[in-house]
């Protein structure tokens, strides 16, 4: 296994007989193959809890989502969120984390270990025999802290999600797990759009070494147009589904999209691809719009404008953690001044709503606690 991970962190060059125009680059990826083709036939991946299905028809009028899932964490927010009656839950990543104590190996076998605890969680079961279930990733259970593309088992992370989850044939027959569904009839069409920021992602540069830790965050935005978020083909399929006609369109990014208030993992690392992102949402088919994300383990309701966007209003609703919060919503807003953020940054668990008046053509974002309550709120019209 040692031999294997020092193997998976090189591409080498394999010359062919014929001479150095035949050479051929062999990535980790392409090393590892055999390995992990022999690890499926000797074990059995886990499988999540069997999930009802939702179809194609209904129109949607509740959405639920949520992040930061700590599989060996209460798992009580389930009950609270079904007890809202959503037509459809989006689980939009650190959905487990099974990063912890990663000993480096290529099997990944602390993130399947957090898989199969998953699958014998009864909260878990008896909330996806009520509650469809769209899923993305971020980084925990991808498998690396703030891994991008070169996570060299990026491959055996997919393979391992995409059997858990029951990923779709759509999301199983190309690289990465973005998916995109419509719901409803006509007049009432939602478009769900679940993006992979983690598969094909640059690494972020990061600041200088300075002898203190930053408080908030190691990154610093770059201007390199070689970089990318979603990497070319998810671009190009992202272009493709906002050309699509629908009344609204709710879209999932794992990691936040508006804020500059922080050096975390955000789109601002990247702000060539966010303008890229903002100019697509503008020339969007016209339709009603909200941005979900988490990761933060706090979230709000964000608002920008932004040049790209041609001066369309964009919302984010992030919402983060289910059940893993460090700080308290005082302490964090205090920390974190930010004028896109218009709520406090709320801190202690928490799962996001969006609802949709089809009659009056406006969406309700609410962020609710533990016990279901409300703690911010804020109703659009499109």
């Amino acid at each position: 296994m040692r031999r294997l991970s020092l193997l998976a962190a090189t591409a080498v060059m394999v010359a062919a007989p014929l001479g150095a125009e035949h050479e051929v680059e062999l990535s980790s990826e392409d090393l590892l193959a055999p390995y992990y083709a022999k690890l499926q036939s000797e074990i059995e991946l886990p499988v999540a809890p069997a999930n009802v299905s939702i179809a194609s028809d209904t129109v949607i009028t509740r959405l639920a989502f949520g992040s930061c899932n700590h599989q060996s964490r209460s798992q009580h927010m389930w009950a609270q969120i079904a007890a809202t009656d959503p037509e459809l839950f989006l689980f939009i990543g650190d959905n487990n984390y099974g990063d912890q104590m990663w000993a480096g190996d290529a099997g990944l076998a602390t993130l399947r270990a957090a898989y199969a605890k998953q699958a014998e969680t009864p909260e878990l079961t008896d909330f996806r025999s009520k509650v469809p279930m769209m899923i993305t990733w971020d980084d925990h259970d991808y498998g690396f802290n703030d891994g991008g593309a070169s996570f060299a088992y990026r491959k055996w992370s997919e393979t391992i999600f995409e059997t858990f989850w029951g990923s779709s044939h759509e999301v199983k027959s190309r690289p990465g797990i973005y998916e995109s569904r419509m719901f409803g009839e006509e007049g009432k069409r939602t478009q769900v759009i679940t993006l992979d920021t983690r598969f094909f992602r640059s690494d972020f540069d990061r600041m200088a070494y300075t002898p203190e830790r930053p408080p908030l965050g190691p990154y610093v935005p770059s201007d390199d147009p070689s970089k990318t978020m979603l990497g070319e083909a998810q671009w190009e399929w992202l272009a493709q589904e906002l050309a699509k006609p629908a009344d609204f369109r709710i879209i999932a990014s794992s990691i936040q999209v508006i804020t500059d208030a922080h050096d975390y993992e955000s789109w601002e690392a990247l702000p060539l691809e966010r303008a890229k992102l903002y100019e697509l949402l503008a020339g969007r088919e016209e339709s009603g719009m909200v941005l979900l994300s988490g990761d933060r383990h706090a979230g709000g309701i964000y608002s920008d404008t932004p040049e790209a966007a041609g001066g369309e209003q964009i919302w984010e609703l992030t919402s983060s953690s289910l059940n893993y919060s460090f700080s308290s919503t005082e302490r964090n807003t205090a920390r974190e001044p930010d004028p896109k953020r218009l709520t406090d940054f709320i801190s202690e668990e928490n799962f996001g709503l969006v609802e949709i008046d089809w009659d009056a053509r406006s969406f309700t974002m609410s962020m609710r606690g533990s016990e279901g309550e409300t703690r911010v709120t804020r109703t659009v019209s499109w």
